[in-house]
């Protein structure tokens, strides 16, 4: 569970981060499942982005993505989502610090 100092800080760095996950009318697949985990083992952060012809809301497809590669919704704004997970395997320099 996050903290809202944590929080604040995953959304300060989301900020400037191009989206790389597209929510579609096919809504939340394995396909995208296996991109997004893929994405969070690499980065610890992502931005996903739900289009129009989606039957979810945005605030669904990140739960249920959440849900199933085991993250956390960070914000979601408008159409936008931010997910975090943290990979303890991964490099000092790549990592997100966050405070405690």
């Amino acid at each position: 569970m996050l903290t809202s100092k944590q929080r604040s800080q995953l959304r300060s760095a989301a900020n400037t981060l191009d989206t790389i996950i597209h929510i579609g009318k096919g809504g939340v697949s394995e396909n995208v499942g296996k991109q997004t985990d893929g994405a969070l083992t690499a980065r610890e952060i992502v931005k996903g982005k739900v289009l129009e012809n989606s039957l979810l809301s945005a605030r669904e497809a990140a739960d249920a993505l959440a849900a199933s590669v085991s993250a956390e919704v960070v914000q979601v704004i408008g159409t936008k989502f931010v997910l975090y997970r943290e990979n303890k395997k991964l490099p000092k320099e790549k990592k997100i610090i966050l405070v405690k």
